[in-house]
């Protein structure tokens, strides 16, 4: 069996379920809490069964997976408290697509063996991606105050050192940024990422420096999911402290809307984590998974 949460109250509902999973269920709480504020991904939420759910499964619309190469599109954040349970439910076939390439999202690295299990009876390969994922302070304070208890953060306040205002401008990125963005970005750098990071530049708040020229230097983007992805710095503007004022900058932002803030690192990118660290941002247990699936 299936449920599609539809209307106001009955997805209030769900956000305050998984409110009270933090901070396991992160990336699917952030998915839900944006559908509820406008829903500018046009995405949809499925559980098991209704109130009592065991898995959500946070989609977008049947109608915008029309592309079965797009993985950035055809993405999945899932959070489930019963293993076996998420197993049947993801194999249903109304739930994924399993024909299509795409990627599951969940801060739960428990739901490998669920993945490479499905992976088995449905034949598909998948690659899977594991990264710290952090917290912004104030969204600990307010979602997870336990995780705050473990932390030795440094003596300093958070805040970044100021930049040189009248070399850099502060503003925001509009969608013939996207390539440029997309040229940095870790997991883009292909003709699909760059329409999902247009799509994220029209539809969440961004916030970039303009250098000398005229141009973005530096920049941080959301996700569908709320998380704030794909911050970066031309190579040439480096070690400057850009990117701490860009990203700390968005967390203003982002914190006056009341949004959720999140993000991650790569396990091997050493001044982003000193970065986070400075901001006073805090690790997450379970860290942030990703699995492309690819079908046979």
């Amino acid at each position: 069996t299936m449920s599609l949460l539809q209307g106001a109250k009955v997805l209030q509902t769900l956000e305050e379920a998984l409110r009270k999973s933090l901070p396991e269920s992160i990336k699917v709480y952030g998915t839900v809490f944006h559908i509820r504020q406008g829903n500018p991904f046009k995405l949809m939420a499925l559980v098991d069964k209704w109130p009592d759910f065991n898995t959500v499964v946070v989609r977008p619309q049947e109608q915008d997976m029309i592309d079965d190469l797009d993985h950035y599109t055809n993405a999945y954040q899932i959070y489930s408290k019963d293993l076996q349970n998420c197993q049947e439910f993801l194999g249903s076939p109304d739930v994924i697509n399993w024909k299509q390439h795409l990627q599951i999202q969940s801060s739960q690295p428990s739901l490998n063996q669920v993945i490479e299990h499905l992976a088995d009876t449905k034949s598909f390969k998948v690659k899977r991606t594991q990264r710290i994922l952090y917290i912004a302070p104030q969204t600990a304070k307010k979602l997870a105050p336990s995780l705050l208890d473990t932390q030795n953060l440094p003596p300093t306040d958070g805040k970044p050192k100021p930049i040189n205002q009248e070399m850099f401008k502060p503003t925001s990125l509009d969608v013939t940024h996207a390539a440029l963005v997309n040229e940095l970005w870790a997991l883009g750098g292909n003709e699909r990422s760059q329409k999902f990071i247009e799509r994220c530049i029209q539809a969440f708040p961004n916030i970039c420096l303009l250098g000398p020229e005229g141009t973005p230097v530096s920049w941080s983007l959301m996700d569908q999911t709320g998380e704030m992805r794909m911050a970066g710095t031309l190579p040439e503007y480096r070690n400057h402290g850009l990117v701490s004022y860009v990203v700390y900058a968005h967390e203003q932002t982002t914190d006056r809307l009341g949004f959720p803030i999140y993000a991650h690192v790569d396990n091997n990118n050493k001044a982003m984590q000193k970065m986070s660290h400075n901001l006073h941002h805090v690790p997450i247990p379970g860290g942030w998974n990703q699995w492309n699936c690819v079908p046979l």
